[in-house]
């Protein structure tokens, strides 16, 4: 959801001032339009938008744990993705270790050791819509439809302000762990392009990446700012020797190739001295491949047309179109001390998901036919968001402090789409790898939204802030919802403050969890995931999704002892009841019988498998769970006189999550989760996240180094070796990723005042996550374990950056 204040953010006055043209000549009084929006540099004097009402408010005074990324910031790290910049710089956020199938080919982030859907992503105060791309791979993220962040140009954004507190009084659904607010650029000059060219340590994986930006006036009163970026990644090969064959034939634990192209428009008008319009647009496009599993030459012998074809087997690819765009327009104003905003923004997103060296062994059979291309199934997920925001502060006779009181109305429309596959696809058992979506699990589905918040906050007495938060929302598939929200902060003295805040939250289930349903078949394994409301989980205990509900409290210091030091510490805990995650997890018969019931067909010789190697499962209200954790963060400047000076920053993210309730079976009394599901909600995040380091600047030079330690990750493998524990479903290895302490050097050269080079390097001394033991890699290949949020599986990766500003 919005706030006025943060709607707000369309210029900025740090960025007004250093204009070469002023973007209005309106008079002093129409100081309220203007942004709020931090300056790129940052700091404790930085205006924040994020987790607060009240115009002007600065990150020293912040009532809630709050990070400022600035875009100089992400350049620092190389990276060529928001993502993947992110999990860099925050310890308290953290990114798939690579992830499967179409789920590997989406940009999704974690705050807090919680699902992506249980993060808010906001894009200058507004929702931004999700991804139609549903992560369905058993892992942490799976349920997953998060917005992707990756669609938004990098070259757009100004700063993100993430919000490590629950949210959900405030702006809604989905802010249970925090809020990431993108702040977009709105300067009305100069031009930035950036290079980035990079490669992994393995001599693969090369990235290129480009980034251009400029802006301009819209006469005195106007600006607009484009943005555009085009972003390359190659496959990388991490994949151990395939025991079928003993060579490395078997790319599936790879990064998957994608080519990515963005654009962002961003404009502001003033109409009138106190009313301005204001609009953006992003649109993005991703083409991407992601590898499975190797079929061997044998698998052809009684199919002659595609042993013609694959005479050394076949690797399928899954591969990824991705349309991506949002529109947004809105008014906002002063009337008569009323800060007003009206705004609309429509989002949308379309997947198309397909497989290339693929084959469907039943057709070949029956008509002797012998596609190797197949349209496998389609997503579309829309959003509609229409919010009406006032604020205002008012002064009462008898109290001696200002009350600033907001509040506001949304409606919001939900779209989500599931198309079939090509008759190619679905025909018999269906495509080899990924069977085409059938008639029986498409369809399209929908919801409204209407929702209405009170925010208000003063000081109690002197030092002593209140803030107080309240909101109904009605969902119109799963019901009413209510959230408060009660902060404090306590300024002490002026270089000591504490704070806290109680909060109630909730996630409601997306579409796609309602409602989504596919097949994946291995080489000797199959696995479905069926809609939790399909004949077949109706059969077998399914019941209808309910909302996610959390309890959040936090508490914190502030402290400056000395100057240009800064410590923030703050503990949180969240309770999250009936959490989304499939449960149920039938195998054998029982899966084979749920998966015939909902139109899916298994490949013939399926009947020789093991049967615990055919499994089914559906979204549910699962469990309880508690997290627990600390975020320390530590800046300080020291100053070298001719030697320019060091900036030095540390932060930690300590968590841990618990097990407090599990959901059982109503038809046979059964826990829904196994202890590998339970392991997926517990300890697949790190146990901690360590980052520390300092950046020297004198004259042309910045040298960086920064150190990272990713704590332990736990999670129960399946059993793989033939042997009697071979895909049991209730006994498992417990397997420890290790800490790892990875290295990250950049050294900059300004060459001239316009021109800027970069070399530097993630990761530079090559860690790689603990390997997995032989036993427990299907097939072999998969030497790193991919269901987790630990240190990636790529190694180093080393980049060369030139910068240009205009």
């Amino acid at each position: 959801m919005s706030c006025a204040n943060i709607a707000q953010a369309q210029t900025t006055q740090a960025q007004q001032a250093t204009s070469k043209k002023p973007v209005s000549k309106a008079p002093a009084r129409r100081a309220a339009l203007q942004s709020n929006a931090a300056p790129a540099e940052g700091g404790s004097e930085a205006i924040v938008v994020t987790g607060t009402r009240e115009i002007g408010k600065k990150a020293r005074d912040a009532i809630a744990p709050l990070d400022i990324v600035t875009h100089k910031q992400l350049a620092t790290t190389g990276q060529g993705t928001l993502r993947d910049a992110l999990g860099l710089l925050l310890p308290s956020l953290t990114t798939p270790t690579a992830g499967f199938d179409a789920g590997a080919m989406t940009d999704t982030i974690s705050l807090r050791g919680l699902n992506p859907n249980e993060t808010l992503i906001l894009v200058d105060g507004k929702r931004r819509h999700t991804t139609a791309n549903i992560y369905a791979d058993p892992g942490p993220q799976q349920g997953s439809t998060a917005s992707d962040i990756d669609m938004i140009p990098m070259s757009a954004i100004d700063h993100v302000e993430v919000l490590k507190d629950g949210a959900a009084a405030q702006y809604g659904s989905d802010a249970v762990a925090g809020v990431v607010n993108i702040i977009l650029k709105k300067t009305a000059h100069g031009f930035h392009a950036q290079d980035i060219t990079g490669i992994t340590s393995q001599g693969d994986g090369f990235q290129q990446g480009v980034y251009l930006d400029g802006g301009a006036s819209l006469g005195s009163r106007g600006f607009v700012h484009v943005s555009g970026d085009f972003v390359h990644q190659d496959h990388t090969y991490r994949s151990a020797a395939d025991n079928r064959t003993g060579t490395y034939v078997n790319n599936v634990l790879s990064q998957p190739e994608q080519t990515r192209e963005s654009v962002a428009i961003n404009a502001g008008y003033d109409l009138t001295d106190d009313i301005q319009a204001y609009a953006s647009a992003t649109y993005g496009h991703r083409s991407s491949q992601s590898y499975q599993n190797y079929r061997l030459p044998s698998s052809l012998n009684d199919y002659p047309g595609y042993q013609a074809l694959y005479p050394w087997g076949y690797s399928p690819l899954e591969t990824l179109n991705e349309n991506d765009y949002e529109v947004k327009a809105g008014l906002k104003g002063d009337f008569r001390g009323w800060h007003w905003d009206l705004s609309t923004v429509y989002g949308r997103d379309y997947d198309s998901i397909g497989l290339l060296n693929s084959a469907n062994l039943q057709l070949n059979k029956d008509t002797g036919a012998t596609p190797t291309k197949f349209d496998v199934m389609g997503f579309n997920n829309q959003q509609w968001t229409n919010d009406f925001d006032i604020s205002r502060k008012f002064h009462i006779n008898g109290w001696p402090h200002s009350i600033n009181v907001a509040g506001g109305a949304s409606y919001r429309y939900e779209g989500y789409s599931v198309g079939t596959g090509s008759y190619n696809s679905t025909y018999g058992s269906g495509s080899d790898a990924l069977a085409g979506t059938n008639s029986g699990n498409a369809g399209n589905y929908n919801r409204d939204v209407v929702a209405g918040y009170i925010d208000i906050s003063t000081y109690l007495m002197k030092g002593l802030q209140l803030d107080l938060a309240g909101r109904e929302e009605h969902y119109t598939d799963v019901g009413d919802t209510q959230t408060g929200k009660v902060s404090l902060r306590y300024d002490i003295t002026r270089r000591i403050a504490l704070r806290g805040t109680i909060s109630n939250g909730f996630h409601a289930p997306t579409l796609a969890q309602e409602h989504y349903s596919a097949l994946n078949i291995s080489p000797t394994a199959a696995r479905g995931l069926i809609a939790a409301n399909s004949p077949g989980a109706l059969a077998n205990g399914a019941s209808a999704l309910k909302p996610e509900r959390s309890t959040n409290a936090e508490g914190g210091i502030i402290v400056e002892p000395v100057d240009n030091l800064h410590v923030t510490a703050d503990v949180y805990q969240i309770n999250m009841r009936d959490r989304i995650m499939p449960g149920g997890n039938i195998s054998g018969g029982t899966a084979r019988n749920a998966l015939g019931t909902n139109g899916f067909t298994l490949p013939s010789g399926s009947e020789s498998w093991n049967p615990s190697a055919i499994s089914a499962n559906w979204f549910s209200n699962v469990a309880s769970t508690r997290t627990q954790g600390l975020d320390i963060t530590i800046n300080y400047l020291t100053r070298l006189g001719q030697y320019g000076r060091i900036d030095w920053d540390a932060a930690i993210n300590l968590n841990r999550t618990r097990l407090s309730h599990q959901t059982t079976n109503p038809q046979t009394g059964a826990p829904l989760l196994n202890a590998q599901a339970v392991a997926y909600l517990t300890t697949a995040y790190p146990r901690s996240k360590i980052i520390f380091g300092g950046r020297w600047t004198h004259k042309q030079w910045t040298i960086g180094v920064h150190e990272i330690r990713w704590g332990q990750t736990t999670n129960q493998l399946t059993y793989y070796a033939p042997g009697p524990l071979q895909f049991s479903t209730t006994h498992f290895l417990d397997y420890h990723n290790n800490p790892k302490w990875t290295t990250n050097v950049d050294v900059s050269y300004r060459i001239t005042p316009r021109w800027t080079a970069t070399i530097g390097g993630n990761n530079i001394f090559a860690r790689f996550p603990t390997a997995v033991p032989d036993g427990n890699r299907y097939l072999g290949a998969p030497q790193y374990y991919m269901s987790t949020s630990q240190l990636g599986i790529n190694g180093g990766y080393y980049y060369f950056r030139v910068n240009y500003d205009l």
